[in-house]
């Protein structure tokens, strides 16, 4: 049987994990899925205003907590 090509990429999990941190995330570990797939996984946040939220809602929740400064 001959090898068959990885899924993923070394340089594919380096810019997940790089974008992640990028972004301004706590990066705890990276999983790679058997289908390719790359998750990185964050530590959680503690916090009452955080409990239960997805990343996506705490972002939002970050970009509309001040007002922009118009001139």
């Amino acid at each position: 049987m001959g090898r068959r090509a990885a899924p993923f990429t070394q340089s594919a999990v380096t810019r997940a994990f790089k974008a992640a941190l990028a972004a301004g995330l706590d990066v705890d570990r990276v999983e790679l899925q058997p289908d390719g797939a790359i998750a990185v996984i964050t530590k959680g946040q503690k916090g009452a205003d955080t409990c239960g939220q997805s990343p996506l809602d705490q972002w939002r929740a970050k970009k509309n907590a001040r007002p922009t400064e118009r001139t």
